[in-house]
């Protein structure tokens, strides 16, 4: 009888810990965003996103516009009646932490999951998303693999893709422009970098336009000498230069091309929104740099800008700095708007109602696809010019043929 008693009470010690290691699990690696778990009177959305590592320039921002559209929310009546909670932990930048904090985060009581704003980074918390059949959605993943065909059917990104993205670039550089040849560089670090790169030769020489040589890199293994030397091989020299790459390699590359006297302009994608890029590059060498990004920081541009600007600065003390954090504002209205006009918050009806609803955001008019079409955003690009090492809009654009994923 003892010996039973005592296995008992060793049992119950056992539980007991279980249950207080999976009560403090829940604030390893965590950002602190005042969410909790969700209750009756909650709605809590989850964030499986990078504030550490090389994804954090794109999800930290992000981070802030969500809380900056949390708290106007809720500062209008919550939705429905509840108050939204949001609780971010932080991905790490890497794949397999994106995926078990997304579990961490579905078994607290996420309604949906906002995952970081790339294909490889956030696809994880995606799937674990899809596996527990509520919707998941990125900020600014513009992988064509994010999306519903490789995610499933609740899977959403809020970025246009990158064959929105590489075609813009190589339309205004062919038609605009009048170039006809260009040296591309393409950083094979993640899919982003590699089908960026890929699309926009693509629609580049589906114009008549010829890709003089293509280099492919590695990041952080990237040696700036042999590209120099490549591009001064060729003859004649190219019209402009395409590099698809991340920060800070990307700006590292840029920067030696300048001091060496390679003046031609240099074009890419979203990568480029990037202040650090904007401060290493200065007014000498941040020249005739273009690029597509998906929003803009001024009321001309972007109608309502003034007005999260305003909530941003009161929350945060500044003022924006780069489109990232309209994206993460963006997402919480698109989710904020499921559940409130459809008065639930099961992952189906709300994926049910993203697709059959046009939304005008911050970042743009956004029409996904159904499921079967994969979930495709139509959406246009914001196409910004650097010049004196100062950002100058150059307009909206979407391209007149739109390469297939």
């Amino acid at each position: 009888m003892k010996k039973r008693l005592l296995v008992c009470l060793l049992a119950l010690v056992l539980a007991m810990g279980m249950l207080t290691a999976a009560g403090c699990r829940r604030d390893e690696g965590s950002t602190d965003t005042g969410g909790q778990t969700a209750t009756s009177d909650t709605i809590l959305i989850g964030g499986a996103m990078s504030i550490t590592g090389i994804q954090a320039p794109l999800d930290a921002p992000a981070v802030e516009g969500i809380q900056v559209a949390v708290d106007e929310i809720n500062a209008n009546g919550g939705i429905n009646g509840k108050q939204l909670e949001f609780l971010n932990i932080d991905s790490k930048s890497d794949p397999a932490t994106a995926s078990e904090v997304a579990k961490q985060l579905i078994d607290q009581g996420a309604v949906a999951i906002i995952t970081a704003s790339d294909y490889d980074f956030g696809g994880p918390a995606a799937r674990a998303a899809q596996e527990a059949g509520i919707v998941g959605i990125s900020p600014s993943a513009s992988s064509p693999l994010f999306g519903s065909a490789m995610l499933g059917d609740k899977q959403f990104t809020l970025s246009m893709w990158n064959t929105t993205m590489g075609a813009v670039m190589a339309e205004l550089a062919y038609k605009d422009q009048g170039y006809r040849s260009v040296y591309v560089v393409t950083d094979d670090f993640i899919d982003y970098t590699k089908s960026l790169s890929r699309y926009f030769v693509e629609s580049f020489e589906q114009q008549g336009g010829t890709v003089m040589l293509e280099d492919v890199v590695s990041q952080g293994k990237i040696d700036t000498a042999a590209l120099l030397a490549h591009y001064r091989s060729l003859s004649p020299e190219p019209d402009f230069i395409y590099i698809s790459s991340y920060m800070p390699d990307l700006g590292t590359m840029i920067k030696e091309f300048r001091a060496a006297g390679i003046n031609k302009p240099v074009y890419g994608g979203d990568a480029y929104d990037d202040p650090a890029l904007f401060e290493l590059l200065g007014s000498s060498m941040g020249n005739d740099v273009l690029y597509d990004t998906h929003s803009y920081l001024s009321e001309a541009a972007v109608p309502g800008f003034d007005a999260y600007n305003a909530l941003y600065k009161a929350k945060f003390g500044s003022d924006v700095e780069a489109p990232w954090s309209m994206a993460g504002y963006d997402v919480v209205m698109v989710l904020a708007e499921a559940i409130r006009e459809t008065g639930e918050t099961d992952g189906a009806t709300m994926a049910k109602y993203m697709e059959e609803h046009e939304f005008n955001l911050l970042t743009g008019a956004l029409d996904w696809s159904d499921a079967a079409s994969g979930h495709e955003p139509d959406k246009a690009a914001a196409v910004v010019e650097l010049q004196g090492g100062e950002t100058n809009f150059l307009g909206w654009k979407k391209p007149d043929v739109l390469p297939r994923p």
